[in-house]
């Protein structure tokens, strides 16, 4: 095979074998019926009790503190609207959501890293669908229609993961992920600020202003802790608890905030909360929509299709996303397989009469991050790095020792290679047990005494979240980094910048087209034509694949501007996983592997480059 395929899609070069012998492989399934679920089972069955025993890991506690706290209070959030709106939901039906995906992908899935919940997506839909239907005089029961919605929706999920659908996937690049990132963190902040202005009517100017007051603390305590993460400022354990439980601290303390002096008493607006265990409006759990008016059933169908294409993209960019490139995977992703569990979740969705869930942004890639084993690197390694190129984020790589061993190799060799500059990523803890533990929690937070305890949350305290968690999206999205690239003095510019070898006139172009595709998708979500907005997402792919590459950009230039969304080995064919089952990956003719099991407390190692051995 040769070392690089030049004819990959979306006008992108491969200098991997192996993505281009995938590559390769996908042109010639076709519409197979369950190749691709067949191989995805395969490629992931080896490793699915290895998903559990992993788990074994500090790295674990963190990160379902984390995600528990970033996945609930911002559905509860994004569903206040539905649940104002329509009367048809609560809270509760939003935790039981949350739950049963956690169940599903924690324990049936391919990819469990991804995390499910209850996104803006589709509440704005569920919402559309009932403005519409209110105005028709005969409008039928509102759940009973979402319940063939969903149906329709969950047999389309059916058919195109049985028909391989997800090889489409192939076309979905950096451009259309970092276009619906940036949308997807805009509504996060969007959303924050509806949560405060809904209090206009409906408070005292007291109340709204302490709700003001405690969603810029959130905010400001919750970067302050991740610049302290991101800083060198003490020791490395201490930033790491600040990057791993700063969230929950801060929203715990806002809380706290709220009832502490005269705070208490301007009485801020809190969640609202149903009984335990109970649906609104205290109906049955199951929703019996085969009851339906037959005319109605037909009618269910286009908006079912509109469903199955938000997420058909939104699930899967969140997979791909959470398994990016900058994160060293071991394990082989199963999209045609988790597809299909999507739609039985969906399914079961419109029969409990729930939100459907689906993949979450940025929650997804935010649980890779927080499991992610960090190493230090000396400054001599760097640079050993920097010449010989990167690794493609392999643990092979690197080298571990304990901390007692570098310490007394240090005073060794101290006055060549002392210097710690860097902390690098050399692994991720795979498994299972953090997504299904804050699925978990989400069910006890059902109990009364729960309930009552989620009711003192003040709702100013989750528009600090969505405005914590969208402007953080932003200052890590490469259409962020773009635009600060065309306004930063070139003079200032590294010469190590990848930007720099694209002319300024293009990065300019490609922004614009990137803003575009973000203006357009705002701007159909504030209007009457809401429910075509995941339209508009998916065209993002054919602009990317048929339309940019004739517009003026070099394929050297493309390669800068945009690149493959998930990591070299994410997408691989089944041989390959086949030939090196859980031992050995392609590493340049570098010994060794790091296991899991020697991954322990909160997952620093000391690393030094392979030709040190």
């Amino acid at each position: 095979m040769p070392e690089s395929y030049n004819d990959t899609p979306n006008g992108l070069q491969s200098d991997s074998p192996y993505i281009a012998g995938h590559l390769s492989s996908l042109r010639n399934q076709g519409l197979r019926p369950f190749r691709g679920m067949i191989s995805d089972f395969k490629a992931r069955a080896p490793y699915y009790l290895s998903d559990w025993t992993d788990a074994w890991n500090y790295r674990v506690v963190p990160a379902t503190a984390m995600i528990f706290f970033a996945n609930v209070l911002p559905g509860i959030a994004f569903s206040l609207d539905l649940i104002e709106t329509t009367s048809q939901y609560g809270v509760t039906e939003v935790l039981l959501s949350s739950f049963m995906a956690a169940f599903i992908f924690s324990v049936f899935s391919c990819q469990p890293l991804c995390i499910s919940g209850v996104t803006g997506p589709i509440t704005v839909l569920n919402k559309t669908i009932y403005e519409i239907l209110e105005t028709r005089e005969d409008a039928p029961e509102y759940l009973h229609f979402i319940g063939w919605v969903y149906l329709w929706a969950a047999i389309m999920h059916w058919f195109a993961a049985v028909l391989n659908a997800a090889n489409f996937l192939r076309y979905v690049t950096r451009f259309s992920c970092d276009t619906f990132g940036f949308y997807v963190a805009w509504v996060y902040l969007q959303y924050g600020i509806q949560v405060i202005t809904r209090q206009l009517s409906i408070t005292d100017p007291d109340s709204v202003f302490v709700s003001i007051i405690l969603a810029l603390v959130m905010l400001v305590t919750g970067h302050l802790f991740g610049m302290l993460a991101r800083s060198n400022i003490g020791h490395r354990v201490v930033r790491r608890f600040f990057a791993d439980y700063g969230m929950p601290i801060s929203v715990i303390a806002c809380t706290g905030l709220a009832y502490w002096g005269r705070f208490r008493l301007a009485n801020p607006l809190t969640l609202p909360t149903s009984g335990a265990f109970s649906p609104a409006g205290n109906r049955p759990w199951l929703v019996k929509f085969w009851e339906l008016d037959g005319k109605w059933v037909g009618i269910a169908l286009p908006f079912g299709f509109v469903l199955f294409i938000l997420f058909y993209f939104d699930h899967n960019v969140s997979s791909l996303i959470a398994q990016g490139s900058e994160y060293p995977l071991r394990k082989p992703p199963g999209f045609h397989w988790d597809f299909f569990w999507l739609g039985i979740s969906t399914f079961i969705a419109g029969l409990l009469g729930v939100p459907a869930p689906n993949g979450l942004i940025p929650q997804a890639p935010m649980h890779t991050e927080s499991l992610v084993i960090m190493g230090i690197q000396r400054k001599n390694d760097v640079e050993k790095i920097s010449k010989n190129g990167p690794s493609h984020g392999r643990e092979e790589d690197f080298e571990l020792h304990g901390t007692q061993n570098y310490e007394s190799q240090n005073h060794q060799d101290s006055a060549e290679t002392s210097t710690l500059v860097e902390e690098h990523p050399i692994a991720v803890v795979e498994q299972r047990v953090s997504n299904l533990a804050q699925g978990a929690l989400c069910l006890v937070l059902m109990s009364g005494p729960l309930q009552h305890v989620l009711g003192l949350v003040p709702r100013g305290v989750l528009a600090g979240l969505f405005w914590y968690m969208g402007s953080d999206h932003l200052r890590v999205s490469a259409v962020t980094e773009k635009l600060l690239y065309l306004i930063r003095d070139p003079a200032m510019v590294s010469r190590s910048e990848p930007l720099r070898k694209v002319r300024r006139s293009r990065v300019t172009l490609f922004v614009a087209i990137e803003l575009i595709g973000f203006g357009a998708t705002m701007a159909v979500t504030q209007t009457i034509a809401a429910i075509g907005f995941p339209i508009v997402i998916m065209l993002l792919v054919p602009v990317r694949s048929w339309l940019i590459p004739k517009l003026p950009f070099t394929p050297e230039e493309l390669s800068v501007l945009d690149g493959p969304t998930a990591s070299p080995f994410v997408g691989l064919p089944l041989t390959f996983w086949a030939e090196r089952k859980l031992t050995t990956f392609p590493d340049n003719g570098v010994r060794g592997r790091i296991h899991l099991k020697l991954m322990k407390y909160i997952g620093y190692y000391i690393v030094s480059p392979p030709s040190r051995r």
